[in-house]
């Protein structure tokens, strides 16, 4: 009898798949209330690896980590009145505390644009106050109705940024500058994903904000996943909160502001995105554990063997953890690392050591080679390139080979049954987008005939790409 695979097959049950690999890589569990999770500590390493190469990337932007409140004053919300109507289904409200009913309800945090313009109201006061650039690392709720691990749950960690400025062209220059060099810099050269950078259009918009930019990854599956959003909010939450700053004289100016977020949903599109039927495969740049070194067999100088290898990577520069763990079946153990996606396994037992090598495994090129022992800091780091360099190649040529042009309606349904309709927006327009909706299909963003992002909706050429999307 042919032995049960460790995954459901991507091809035979996608979804199934993707659950089981967040049990079996030990990447998550579903929490105790609907639609909340508990991430566990190999899946909150991917995270924090998130989190170190964005919180670089944003610093080096210009802006600095603060934290607010998640407990909102209702009244804040009603403040601006598109932005309270976009997220009022999803608000979670709190009505009792301390054994009493609050004089107010208050809401918590979905998003902090109302609750920072209220400091930022106060902080500001003259353009010598500006650009106030900050950001912070949080946890935001919306009551998720169809909950899924990473992509939509009810609490999700993420950050949100939150700017303000003194005119329209440096805020909208500020939020492209977040899609591109913050966002977009960090989900190709990082995570390995073929983003498409564009702008949504005007029904895809977040709520309050007078345009959103978008990056939008291909999924295995050929379904698109909003990876992030960067936000031009012109002068409406300033107006709402009163943020204004002196000109020279008494005169008093509204301000410019952007906001922008990505979110541990980057976790779930690095699954879907390069996962196969053996696990996920985590890019080199961004794993946690870039090679793990496994001991075969116990004896003294085969774990002193795995040892010096790992100290040797160690001082190498790489991310390496030393598997000495003997008592484990070595099979179970190398299933383990690769269902966890570890880029390269060096596994070394009494025969390697006779030899003077170590069995080489590449995760995500496949295959496996004896390497000289005495070679492998000094090889190992180009590997680790060459295979992040695959995985990036790979998530090209499946957007390119599964996005097509169309020019119906009807085509561009049967594109989104496979992968990504590319098709005019001039002929398409927002009647036609509604259609789309109403048969599970969505424009997931605008782009120039260039394949930049357009400067407006109405852009000569702009080219709207159309997905079923997560």
């Amino acid at each position: 009898m042919a032995k049960a695979p460790v995954l459901t097959p991507q091809a035979e049950d996608f979804p199934r798949w993707y659950q089981d690999l967040i049990n079996k890589a030990e990447l998550a569990d579903n929490g105790p209330v609907r639609g909340t999770m508990v991430i566990r500590p190999y899946g909150y390493g991917l995270w924090e690896r998130m989190q170190q190469e964005m919180d670089a990337r944003i610093k080096k932007a210009g802006a600095q980590n603060a934290y607010f409140p998640m407990f909102i004053p209702q009244s804040y919300l009603t403040k601006e009145a598109e932005h309270v109507e976009g997220f009022a289904p999803e608000l979670a409200v709190v009505t009792h505390g301390g054994g009493k009913e609050l004089e107010e309800p208050v809401v918590v945090r979905p998003t902090s644009e109302t609750i920072i313009n209220e400091y930022f109201s106060k902080w500001v006061q003259s353009h010598r106050d500006l650009p106030l650039l900050i950001n912070q690392w949080a946890n935001v709720v919306r009551w998720e109705l169809r909950p899924r691990v990473f992509l939509r749950t009810t609490e999700f960690l993420w950050q949100e940024g939150h700017t303000a400025h003194a005119t329209y062209e440096d805020a909208r220059a500020y939020a492209s500058r977040i899609h591109t060099d913050v966002y977009g810099d960090f989900m190709t050269n990082v995570l390995g994903i073929d983003v498409v950078l564009g702008r949504k259009t005007a029904k895809e918009r977040f709520a309050g904000a007078i345009n959103t930019l978008t990056l939008e990854g291909m999924m295995g599956d050929g379904k698109a996943l909003q990876m992030g959003t960067s936000h031009e909010l012109g002068q409406n939450f300033a107006k709402a909160f009163n943020t204004t700053y002196q000109l020279q004289g008494a005169e008093r100016e509204f301000v410019w502001q952007t906001s922008w977020g990505v979110s541990t949903r980057m976790v779930g599109g690095l699954i879907m995105s390069h996962g196969d039927d053996n696990g996920l495969r985590v890019p080199p740049r961004l794993a946690a554990v870039q090679v793990v070194v496994l001991a075969i067999k116990g004896e003294d100088a085969v774990l002193a063997k795995v040892r010096e290898i790992g100290a040797q990577l160690e001082a190498a520069g790489v991310r390496v953890v030393v598997d000495d763990r003997t008592d484990t079946p070595f099979g179970r153990r190398a299933v383990d690392w690769e269902l966890k996606g570890v880029p390269l396994r060096i596994e070394v037992g009494p025969r390697d050591l006779e030899a003077g090598t170590a069995m080489l495994v590449r995760r995500i090129a496949g295959g496996k080679e004896p390497v000289q022992a005495d070679s492998l800091a000094a090889v190992v780091p180009g590997i680790l390139e060459e295979d992040q360099a695959q995985l990036l190649r790979e998530s090209r040529e499946r957007r390119e080979a599964r996005t097509v042009d169309v020019k119906t309606i009807d085509e561009a349904v049967e594109a989104a049954a496979t992968g990504w309709g590319r098709i005019s927006w001039a002929d398409l327009g927002p009647e036609g987008e509604a259609k789309l909706a109403e048969q599970g299909v969505s424009v997931r963003c605008l782009v120039a005939a260039d394949g930049t992002v357009p400067a407006t909706d109405d852009q000569d050429g702009n080219l709207a790409l159309v997905a079923r999307a997560y």
